[in-house]
């Protein structure tokens, strides 16, 4: 672990931590798209639509875990960073079984809301009943949800890379194999796209649980599973939820206005709701490697606050945005040059494939700000910043997005609400960058 946290090259550090993050993300993706290629080879748009409409509830799920995945993780990083191992085991015992009972209580509320929850979410009823066959399933695996994705980030905290990014590949890996299955050969369709979305996490959460207690055989001193050692503090809650809360308000904000948009999309039918579910699949690729980035970095920058050591702290964020924004970069160009290429792979109507392609190149503007947003704001969760992380998160996906939507709509229709996105984003990237000056 030492070495992780103590290697002499920023860019080198930086690579240790943020592309095992990196490819963890990017096979959470991978099951992402799977899931929506295999309901694509039903060839109906409604089925594509309710997968497009249950992403929000599915991001607002896994949000929960980062209430604790994210805000242990930043408090571990920094407890480590001042070698205080007792408040380090303490804290991760708490947001495990933190998880454990908030998976059990988004359960039994999920389908006592199932119904209002689908209509909502902007299901119709063209797609309500695809709509509610995925969320029944989706809720069922709530507490693996919530436990396999906060895990990947108390995981990271402690220096277990090479862990973190095995449960995450097992579990995406398992959800693709059976989302053949249950799709393909079961014709199971939506309600088999979220029942093999359960499993994976359900796989990967045993797995995780598996590691944990090999580490407690070991002797590590970090980690603890019992529940007679569930004794949090006001102190550790308070420190855990004061970052974890706007790290999952993140995800929570985004679903809202993914929500909204999905909603002002309907209004032209369910095959533009189709072709912007498979523009925003594809435009997750960069999106995601930019969040696996800065999350990988996140620990890394708050053992060096931890530790005050500001210099190297300094130099860790600004090499990692940069190479955040030369990936997005990249993206953008890809999205230009083969936008309806990519459409092609899970669409089949050549109206519906151009029509992709175009919102595929219109929201890869964005993606060289991802490497400025989300690097800035996993700066300020590590180091504990807890108000800017959130008003950056309030501004991205509330004050910005909905009334840029509203507006670019009644301006240009369609065209406009696809617009919102990089617009704001080139707006919320000058304003986080001014942010951190002034930071520093």
């Amino acid at each position: 672990m030492a070495t992780v946290f103590e290697e002499q090259n920023i860019s080198k550090a930086i690579m240790r931590m943020g592309l095992p993050a990196m490819l963890g993300q990017l096979t959470t993706l991978i099951y992402n798209i799977a899931d929506t290629f295999f309901v694509s080879l039903t060839k109906e748009p409604a089925m594509i639509a309710a997968v497009t409409l249950c992403t929000p509830i599915l991001l607002i799920i896994m949000s929960i875990a980062s209430v604790f995945g994210m805000g242990g993780n930043s408090v571990i990083a920094r407890l480590l960073g001042e070698e205080k191992k007792k408040e380090v085991r303490s804290t991760l015992n708490f947001c495990l079984y933190a998880m454990v009972i908030a998976g059990i209580v988004i359960l039994l509320a999920g389908f006592l809301f199932m119904k209002p929850i689908a209509k909502i979410s902007g299901a119709d009823a063209e797609n309500m009943a695809y709509t509610y066959d995925y969320l029944k399933y989706i809720f069922t695996g709530a507490p693996f949800i919530i436990l396999s994705n906060g895990l990947v980030h108390l995981f990271r905290s402690l220096g277990f890379i090479k862990e973190s990014t095995i449960g995450l590949a097992l579990g995406n890996s398992v959800n693709i194999i059976f989302d053949f299955v249950f799709i393909v050969l079961l014709g199971w369709g939506t309600a088999g796209a979220a029942l093999a979305t359960s499993f994976g996490f359900f796989c990967s959460t045993v797995y995780y649980l598996a590691c944990m207690i090999q580490a407690k055989r070991k002797g590590n001193p970090l980690v603890s599973l019992s529940i007679k050692n569930f004794a949090p503090n006001k102190k550790m809650v308070r420190s855990v939820v004061s970052i974890g809360i706007p790290g999952a308000l993140i995800t929570v904000l985004l679903s809202v206005s993914n929500i909204v948009l999905n909603n002002f999309i309907g209004i032209y039918g369910s095959n533009a709701v189709a072709s912007y579910g498979i523009a925003y699949k594809v435009d997750m690729v960069p999106i995601m490697l930019s969040v696996g980035l800065s999350q990988g970095v996140a620990p890394l920058v708050g053992y060096y606050y931890g530790a005050g050591k500001r210099n190297r702290m300094s130099q860790a964020v600004k090499t990692s945005t940069m190479y955040g924004v030369l990936l997005g970069a990249v993206f953008l160009v890809v999205f230009w040059l083969f936008g309806a290429k990519l459409a092609s792979v899970f669409l089949h109507d050549e109206a519906l494939v151009h029509q992709a392609g175009y919102f595929i190149s219109i929201l890869g503007l964005s993606a060289p700000m991802l490497g400025i947003i989300n690097m800035i704001t996993s700066y300020f969760q590590a180091l504990g910043s807890a108000v800017k992380s959130l008003l950056i998160t309030i501004m991205r996906n509330v004050i910005l997005f909905i009334p840029a939507v509203v507006i670019l709509n009644s301006l240009w229709q369609l065209d406009g609400v696809i617009a919102a996105q990089p617009v704001v984003e080139t707006v919320l990237a000058v304003i986080c960058m001014v942010m951190y000056v002034k930071d520093c």
